[in-house]
């Protein structure tokens, strides 16, 4: 998103899904279904969403003020270096996540949640791995 109306877009988005979501919070007395945990996922969103426009907003103010660091920020960006090192950091925790999420959803098997989460959950798990089988074949074609 190069166009920074749509960052001013976004935070107001953000703005308004926490709104809804904290509205439904208090004037639902019973909520059933869907609505037991829509208010909640309607905050988690509009709180990331808003926090990443405004964040993308100070940002670019504070690059327009001071063109230097703005030229240092994106030399830093493009390195080589910082790219290989926030690859690798990924990598790892892409190790990781995949022994913990097997572990949960185990647990989560074990423990007897309900077996619609659990199936979420393993639909989840399958799908990382898969994406993971997909790219690592795509790339070693490509190399």
């Amino acid at each position: 998103m190069k166009n920074p109306i749509s960052y001013y877009f976004l935070s107001f988005t953000g703005v308004v899904l926490l709104s809804i979501g904290i509205v439904f919070i208090k004037t639902i007395e019973d909520p059933q279904g869907i609505l037991r945990a829509l208010p909640y996922i309607c905050v988690g969103l509009g709180c990331g969403i808003f926090g990443h426009g405004m964040g993308e907003i100070i940002n670019r103010h504070l690059m327009k003020n001071n063109p230097a660091a703005a030229k240092q920020m994106e030399i830093e960006k493009n390195d080589e270096r910082n790219l290989a090192i926030a690859n690798r950091a990924k990598a790892k925790a892409y190790d990781m996540i995949v022994f913990l999420f097997g572990a949960l959803l185990l647990a989560f098997a074990l423990m007897g949640i309900d077996k619609i989460t659990v199936f979420i959950l393993a639909f989840a798990y399958m799908f990382i791995l898969g994406y993971n089988v997909y790219y690592r074949v795509k790339y070693y074609k490509e190399m």
